[in-house]
């Protein structure tokens, strides 16, 4: 009786041997499937950059741009200000961050932050946007995300341009706590801001698939995918409209621009349905220029500097 317990206790131990050595086998080919990074976007020939793009844009500095905004939020306007900075850095394809070292594998993009600060009532919101676009303007924005904050919680989505568009998103509200998917790549709004800062000419038009901005689809509670837009460009007295405009959506966005070089954006405004219904009305919300500041601000961090954000009219 002992050998017979003998010969089922080496049994098992080699059954279980077998199993354990069958996970082990799937989770290696797991983790190295996961390490692998999926590939970037195949990009166009790039496009040349003339001699005046590289002298305003590779002097060292960022152009900060301060407006005036009126930001509609809950069915009203709200006083507020937007600040626009656009630089040029280096960005690292596959970990899609800035770059600390010299590379040949880097790509130069014109990065956009954007930031809004307004009032609802008693709280504060404050919204800002960054998007990292090729300056040779011959692919998508590499990445572009969005964070919002205000007293009932702060939420964050970032949209990553590999072999798809990867989208992650958290949030405080019920049904959009995590979300994690991919989607076909489409025109980003997001990227428009850029596009018109390296080369108008280049925009769509006609009718696109466009996803909207991941500020309007975050705000609005709308789903993040590509939807039908009529796009257009028109100019008068030298300034020039980019109008993007989404049926489904009901809303319109009107970004005006310098026709010149730099091509320096003015003024914007946004038009959107509120409400349901008979109840339903329509909201706009605009930012018009205050001041252009060209500077390497991240080297003005000390009390003395406060002045210039006075000349901003911050």
């Amino acid at each position: 009786m002992k050998s017979l317990h003998k010969i089922r206790a080496v049994i098992v131990i080699l059954v279980l041997s077998i199993f354990a050595s069958c996970k082990d086998k799937g989770k290696t080919t797991e983790n190295a499937e996961t390490a692998t990074p999926p590939k970037q976007e195949a990009s166009k020939p790039k496009r040349p950059l003339s001699d005046e793009f590289k002298e305003y844009w590779y002097a060292g500095e960022a152009e900060i741009t301060s407006y005036k905004l009126e930001q509609a939020r809950y069915g009203e306007p709200r006083d507020g200000n937007a600040v626009l900075i656009y630089v040029t850095e280096p960005f690292l394809p596959e970990a899609q961050v800035k770059a600390n070292n010299s590379d040949p594998e880097n790509v130069s993009v014109l990065k956009l932050n954007a930031t809004k600060k307004f009032l609802t009532g008693i709280y504060p919101y404050s919204i800002m946007h960054s998007t990292f676009y090729p300056v040779h303007d011959n692919q998508h924005a590499i990445k572009t995300s969005l964070s919002v904050q205000e007293w009932c919680g702060h939420v964050y989505s970032q949209l990553n341009n590999r072999e798809q568009f990867e989208f992650t998103s958290h949030s405080y509200f019920e049904g959009e706590a995590d979300e994690v998917f991919s989607m076909e790549k489409n025109i980003l709004e997001n990227e428009i801001w850029n596009k018109i800062r390296i080369d108008p000419d280049n925009l769509p038009q006609g009718e696109v698939a466009m996803i909207p901005s991941l500020e309007f689809l975050r705000l609005k509670h709308q789903e993040v995918k590509a939807y039908k837009a009529m796009a257009q460009l028109s100019s008068k007295e030298g300034i020039t409209t980019y109008t993007i405009s989404y049926p489904e959506l009901e809303r319109n966005l009107m970004i005006n621009f310098t026709t010149n070089f730099p091509y320096s954006i003015e003024s914007w405004e946004e038009e959107f349905k509120s409400g349901f219904g008979s109840n339903a009305k329509t909201l706009t919300t605009s930012a018009t220029k205050i001041k252009t500041l060209k500077t390497a601000y991240w080297k003005q961090n000390e009390n003395k500097n406060l002045v210039l954000r006075d000349s901003l009219g911050l």
